[in-house]
C-alpha cells in the first residue's frame, strides 16, 4: 500500500504538482516555442551557411577559370616573345654580315688602292732614277751644247712615256 511516511513518495507528488503548475503556468509551450524558435534560427543559419558555400564555391570556379585564360594569355605572350626575339636575332645576324661584308669590300678596295698607288710610285721612283742616270751617262759621254739638247730631249721624252 502507500506508505505515506516515506520521503520518495512525497519527493514523488512534489514533482507531479510542480510539473502541473509548471504546465498551468505554460512554461512548456514557452520552452518549445523557444526550442522551435531557435531550431528555426538554426534551419536559417544553416540555409545561410549553405547558399555562402554555393557562392564560394561559384567564385573559386571563376577565379580557377580566370587564372586558366590569365596562364594560357601568358603563355601566349611569352610564346610571342621568343618568335619575336629569334626574328630579332636572325635579323641581327644578317646585317652583322652585310656589314661584314661591306667591310671586307672596303678593305679590298683600300689594299688595292693601296697597291696600285705603291706601284705607281715605285713607276715613279724607277723613271727618276732611270732619267738621273741617263743624264749622269750622257753628261759623262757627250759634251757641249749637243749634249745639253740631247739630255733635254731625252727627259723630255722619259717623261712623255712614263707620265
Amino acid at each position: 500500500m502507500l506508505d505515506l511516511e516515506n520521503p520518495e513518495f512525497w519527493v514523488a507528488v512534489a514533482f507531479v504538482i510542480f510539473m502541473g503548475v509548471v504546465w498551468y503556468a505554460g512554461a512548456f509551450k514557452a520552452l518549445a516555442s523557444g526550442i522551435d524558435g531557435r531550431s528555426a534560427r538554426i534551419r536559417t543559419e544553416l540555409e545561410e551557411a549553405q547558399r555562402l558555400r554555393q557562392e564560394a564555391e561559384q567564385l573559386l570556379a571563376e577565379y580557377k577559370q580566370k587564372r586558366s585564360a590569365a596562364e594560357s594569355e601568358a603563355a601566349a605572350i611569352v610564346q610571342h616573345a621568343k618568335t619575336e626575339a629569334a626574328e630579332l636575332a636572325a635579323e641581327a645576324e644578317k646585317r652583322m654580315q652585310e656589314f661584314v661584308a661591306r667591310r671586307t669590300k672596303i678593305a679590298e678596295a683600300k689594299i688595292a688602292q693601296a697597291e696600285a698607288q705603291a706601284l705607281a710610285d715605285v713607276r715613279a721612283a724607277a723613271a727618276d732614277t732611270a732619267v738621273r742616270a741617263a743624264e749622269r751617262i750622257l753628261t759623262e759621254t757627250v759634251k757641249g751644247k749637243t749634249a745639253e739638247d740631247l739630255i733635254s730631249s731625252a727627259i723630255k721624252d722619259v717623261k712623255t712615256r712614263l707620265g
